[in-house]
């Protein structure tokens, strides 16, 4: 990256704490080490934690918040309480460009609130989505939103997802016209609701977005490589992304139990612990950490709360991806053809 960005990171946030989020900026600062960073939270706890990280504590301020954000918080409340918690001020050194995005692994609906509330929502977006790349058996991961930003979407907010999903796919994935697919219960052009319907009809007809618009695809599909960009609603992504990583879970808790049933079982583990370890290093969630809040005028990033410090990299190598690549002026410019169209 040409001159990496500053990253505002909501160093309270997740289940792991203040010593997790900074490990994770800390490795982050490594990996690389042009970034620098407003570190948000207490003042006294984070300049204890810097001691183990003089990397860090060489490229970082710290911003004091005397609050912090609950997990079970509700985001109306959370809201309230913005100009005095580490999550807040993260995202308004956003809002004041002194930060080029905000990191957390907080609460995910008063982050939201929250950046809506201070961003707003991008000229021509209806409503931001929460976008993530997950892994596929395809060469590269696939982008998939909303998921989880809003349970109700119309036409109009499912458009807007897959033209903010291939800006995504561009500049994460590298690919120029990358193939948008509509989740739904079939693949034939009768199914589903009539919003993902006439959203079908509006994306085959503006074909002159930087994207290839292959339909509907299933949800026993989505993961199999056919596709770079899932497009749903995000009742349907999160329950989605949820059960995905549940399956997940459910097959590496079932090979491990397989695997130590006998000694035979053992003896075959060691002879397929290559194939074992590339499976459970493609499953793993750290490698895929960091939900994008897509459509805002700013760069927000969710890092999963039970993140390791190597997810929470992850996160802060997507957010500062993002802001390189000018994530919202690629928006901009798709959305600007919808309007020339008239689409």
């Amino acid at each position: 990256m040409a001159e990496a960005p500053r990253i505002a990171i909501d160093a309270m946030g997740g289940d792991g704490g203040l010593a997790v989020m900074l490990a994770g900026v800390a490795l982050a600062r490594r990996q690389w080490p042009g970034l620098t960073f407003d570190l948000v939270g207490d003042e006294a706890a984070i300049n204890a934690a810097l001691d183990q990280h003089p990397n860090l504590r060489a490229a970082s301020e710290i911003i004091h918040a005397p609050e912090t954000i609950d997990g079970s918080e509700r985001a109306g409340q959370a809201i309230r309480r913005a100009k005095t918690t580490s999550m807040g001020i993260a995202i308004d050194a956003v809002k004041q460009g002194r930060a080029g995005a905000a990191v957390s692994a907080g609460n995910t609906g008063a982050l939201m609130a929250m950046a809506k509330l201070a961003l707003r929502t991008m000229p021509g977006i209806d409503r931001p989505a929460l976008a993530a790349l997950l892994p596929s058996l395809g060469e590269k991961d696939f982008v998939m939103l909303d998921l989880g930003a809003n349970t109700e979407c119309e036409t109009r907010n499912l458009v807007e997802f897959a033209i903010m999903g291939a800006a995504y796919s561009r500049i994460a994935l590298g690919i120029e016209r990358p193939r948008v697919s509509l989740l739904n219960i079939g693949t034939e052009d009768q199914k589903g609701t009539e919003e993902i319907r006439d959203a079908a009809a509006a994306l085959r007809a503006a074909d002159h977005l930087h994207m290839n618009f292959d339909g509907f695809i299933e949800g026993d599909k989505i993961a199999r490589g056919l596709t770079d960009v899932v497009v749903c609603d995000g009742f349907s992504g999160n329950i989605s992304l949820k059960t995905m990583e549940g399956t997940a879970r459910f097959v590496t808790d079932l090979l491990r139990r397989a695997f130590t049933s006998s000694i035979r079982s053992k003896f075959g583990f060691l002879i397929s612990r290559p194939a074992t370890e590339l499976m459970r290093h493609h499953l793993d969630p750290d490698n895929h950490n960091g939900a994008v809040f897509l459509g805002l005028n700013g760069v927000v990033v969710k890092s999963h709360g039970s993140a390791s410090p190597k997810g929470v990299a992850n996160a802060v190598g997507v957010a500062a991806k993002l802001v390189d690549a000018n994530i919202t002026q690629r928006i901009a410019e798709d959305l600007a053809l919808i309007k020339a169209n008239g689409k």
